[in-house]
């Protein structure tokens, strides 16, 4: 068995993991399934889903996937879905039966949804009836071929499956007309699946689980390959960080990030499956009023966030008015955690945000924050178990303690690499074998790591990785546009926003034709908060636009 330390640095981890008491992730939903069968797993709405009611419905979509589409080990599924019920089903049905599972953002435009499904070689996809419309323009120009459909409500308990499918359709006018031949219906497929039917794949540490999507220099989305030993691997280190903190079997966790995010999908659906804790999913998170609602009205232990949810959390109303006395663990990552923030959570609380670091493509966790931390600290923690941690200058150098350098990560959950993008993948590891990150960062003597800066050109904004190439390039395609730049800017919810500079070649051109056009090709988290028109960009003497005299 691999095993990998903090080498260079004080062995402040815990011991390390023992990546053989796992097979595969299949592997720790048997073992919770078996030894918290009658305990609830996932909860909606009120709408409650046991350990042994996980595993009944899995099998059956599981069979519906295998014997009714025919889809096999290796193929790929995508899963295009808020926080809902369905999704944890799904995702173990896949994982069952050795199927990739393409976690897929329903915010997606019909170019990014386009993108990604080529890329990943999908042909079949289970999506929100929500976001069909965009399902409906993407698939000609894809090569889906099985087309699974789902409401918000479909497994809720009666009433509220009626109350919520109804006012989506009819009050709330979200759903859109469209329509897509063949396309089938998850609650009927669902109920026509036979669990003894299923034959469940043999898996190992090198079977990919994930092809997990994140932004790319080159502005051109990219599959990071996370495979079963990767997710194993996170969920004993994030188990053995843990330790004797949380109870087994008996903890609630509040679920308000996306699951498609890899941070959620970890931390709540795969590594509290593992303790038999419950997990509540928040489907609406944005809806701040309802969100304190369910805060009261449920019982918990644990949340998972970043910085802007929590500020924004706090300053719903309401929220002075919910029970903490449970709150064990507040963990926050994605985005650095602000004084403020952390002050402010902690005095209303009484809990201290823990800060762990991690990327998509480390699983993500690589560094974390002693649980049992007493104020918010500033650092992102220590390595976990297992994880080797150096701060490399620009030749690959080891430099030391307490000099500023690289972060760069070797471990077991460290992916092997970029889908179909080999360069890709070469650039992003150093000759020994380390991640580079591309954060600039510090270590002391006592092994906590500061970090001090990021890739200069990257934005953050509510823990989203946005690249300005992708940006730009969207940006250069509208014909009143000659040159663009994209950056970062201060935001006080998000940490960061998009700022965008414009030349145009058709003076008639505004801002709300620009914003309008951008809310058309990319993402909203994406779309620009200010738009800057100029005669020309400052460029280097090569012709290079230079984004920091921009900033």
């Amino acid at each position: 068995m691999n095993r990998f330390w903090l080498d260079s640095y004080p062995k402040k981890t815990p011991h390390d993991i023992n990546l053989d008491e796992y097979a595969s992730v299949p592997d720790v939903l048997a073992h919770a399934c078996n030894k918290y069968p009658n305990n609830i797993a996932y909860s909606n709405f009120g709408t409650t889903m046991t350990f042994s009611e996980v595993n009944e419905k899995s099998l059956q979509f599981a069979d519906f996937l295998q014997n009714t589409l025919g889809l096999k080990k290796g193929d790929s599924i995508a899963i295009m879905l808020p926080n809902i019920l369905q999704y944890p089903i799904a995702l173990f049905a896949a994982m069952r039966i050795g199927v990739i599972v393409v976690n897929v953002d329903p915010m997606y435009t019909v170019r990014e949804l386009t993108h990604q499904l080529n890329d990943a070689r999908v042909e079949t996809i289970l999506f929100l009836e929500n976001f069909g419309d965009t399902v409906a323009k993407a698939m000609p120009k894809t090569k889906l071929k099985r087309v699974i459909s789902t409401r918000v409500g479909d497994c809720l308990d009666f009433p509220m499956n009626i109350v919520i499918n109804s006012v989506l359709r009819y009050v709330k006018k979200a759903i859109p007309k469209f329509h897509i031949p063949g396309m089938m219906n998850f609650k009927k497929v669902l109920k026509k699946g036979n669990k003894e039917n299923v034959t469940e794949a043999k898996l190992n540490h090198q079977d990919i689980l994930f092809l997990q999507y994140t932004g790319g220099t080159t502005g051109v989305a990219k599959g990071a390959i996370l495979t079963h030993g990767n997710l194993v691997a996170n969920m004993l280190q994030a188990k053995a960080w843990i330790g004797d903190k949380l109870q087994p079997g008996k903890d609630v966790i509040v679920a308000p990030l996306p699951i498609y995010h890899i941070f959620s999908m970890t931390a709540n659906v795969l590594t509290m499956m593992s303790l038999g804790c419950t997990n509540l999913l928040i489907t609406n998170p944005k809806d701040f009023e309802g969100f304190v609602k369910i805060l009261k009205k449920n019982k918990f232990n644990s949340i998972t966030g970043v910085n802007t949810l929590y500020r924004k959390l706090m300053n719903a109303e309401g929220f002075n008015e919910i029970d903490f006395s449970g709150l064990k663990l507040t963990l926050s990552g994605g985005m650095s955690v602000t004084k403020d923030v952390a002050d402010d959570w902690k005095n209303i609380t009484g809990s201290a945000i823990v800060e762990a670091y991690g990327l998509t493509e480390t699983s993500p966790a690589a560094t974390i924050n002693p649980l049992d931390l007493k104020e918010h600290n500033g650092y992102i923690g220590l390595p976990l178990s297992s994880t080797l941690i150096q701060i490399k200058d620009e030749d690959g150098n080891d430099v030391g303690i307490d000099t500023e350098g690289e972060l760069c990560v070797k471990g077991p959950q460290v992916t092997q690499g970029y889908w179909k993008r080999p360069d890709e993948t070469q650039k992003a590891f150093t000759e020994d074998g380390y991640f580079r990150t591309g954060d600039f960062a510090t270590i002391n003597s006592e092994g906590y790591i500061k970090i001090l800066d990021r890739k200069k050109d990257m934005i953050l904004v509510s823990g989203f990785n946005v690249f300005p190439n992708e940006i730009e390039a969207i940006l250069m395609l509208h014909p009143d546009i000659i040159e663009a730049a994209a950056i970062a800017m201060p935001d006080e919810l998000s940490g960061e926003a998009v700022k965008i500079f414009v030349v145009k070649s058709n003076d008639k051109l505004t801002e709300k034709e620009v914003n309008a056009y951008c809310r058309e090709q990319l993402t909203a988290y994406k779309c620009p908060k200010a738009i800057v028109f100029m005669d020309e960009l400052p460029k280097s003497n090569v012709g290079k636009i230079l984004r920091k005299n921009l900033r």
